[in-house]
């Protein structure tokens, strides 16, 4: 018996992802705000430091890893395309605590009047659009870009998924990489990324629908050909967005696919990380 078990230390942790800009102290008051009739402890900020570094991080990947998951046996729309697990890659940037130990690993926030002052947290994560549940993510020092840890991702792609990516994420080595990652364990996974408005495309063969079969990669070697389409979509200011996918089927036109592109902004703005 302690003045902070360890599961209370868990819901302290998981309050603070609820009211990020509090401290530690501020939030354990609004976690026990009810409990105000039954003489509830009042530790110190620095007692409740020392009980997050006692559980560490073991409980809470446990805890990440029970829920995480498409949950994709929701009926809900936008869960599904065309048989295929509506997915999203989307990148954020978090404050952490301005500790000596997160020095060592994470720098502080630049600015026009000083920065942060805090260390930044890069994180990644692979969302399913229809539910918004996390299906993996990871993070580090935001001194690493989005699309170096888009690798890490990789192996969360499963059978009958398409991933949505923004232009961030139109790198040929990684859209590579999910191809060979298709191609060596068979997982099936599509993806649907935007690309920069200039960049250069080869047209192999033009379809009805005004999209395009092109080619990202070198070579022709295994992996390596793969035929993309290209839409351009006007967006609500006038803009116009062009789209890459690995689904290169005729039959699905391409107004289609970018409606589809659409629901990625659903799934990522205004999400809780």
């Amino acid at each position: 018996m302690r003045l902070l078990p360890s599961r209370v230390v868990v819901y302290l942790l998981l309050a603070g992802g609820l009211f990020a800009e509090l401290g530690y102290r501020q939030v354990w008051a609004r976690m026990t705000a009810a409990l105000a009739g039954l003489a509830p402890a009042r530790p110190s900020p620095s007692a409740l430091a020392q009980a997050c570094r006692r559980i560490g991080p073991a409980p809470l990947r446990a805890l990440f890893d029970l829920p995480r998951g498409p949950a994709s046996g929701l009926s809900r729309t936008g869960v599904w395309w065309r048989g295929r697990l509506v997915c999203a890659i989307d990148g954020t940037i978090l404050c952490c605590p301005d500790t000596p130990a997160n020095l060592t690993v994470y720098r502080r926030g630049a600015g026009n009047h000083g920065g942060t002052g805090y260390p930044m947290v890069r994180l990644l994560t692979l969302v399913a659009c229809g539910t918004r549940t996390i299906i993996d993510a990871t993070f580090g020092t935001d001194r690493v870009g989005e699309t170096r840890y888009a690798h890490d991702l990789l192996a969360a792609l499963r059978a009958g998924m398409i991933v949505l990516a923004d232009r961030t994420f139109a790198v040929r080595a990684w859209i590579v990489a999910v191809v060979a990652v298709v191609a060596v364990v068979a997982t099936g996974a599509d993806v649907l990324v935007r690309v920069k408005l200039n960049r250069a495309l080869p047209v192999c063969r033009r379809l009805r629908d005004g999209s395009y079969v092109s080619r990202i990669g070198p070579g022709r070697g295994p992996g390596d050909h793969r035929p993309d389409h290209d839409h351009h979509q006007r967006g609500p200011r006038s803009e116009i967005y062009r789209l890459v996918t690995t689904v290169t089927d005729p039959d699905y036109p391409a107004a289609e696919i970018i409606t589809l592109y659409q629901q990625r902004w659903g799934a990522t703005r205004g999400r809780a990380c």
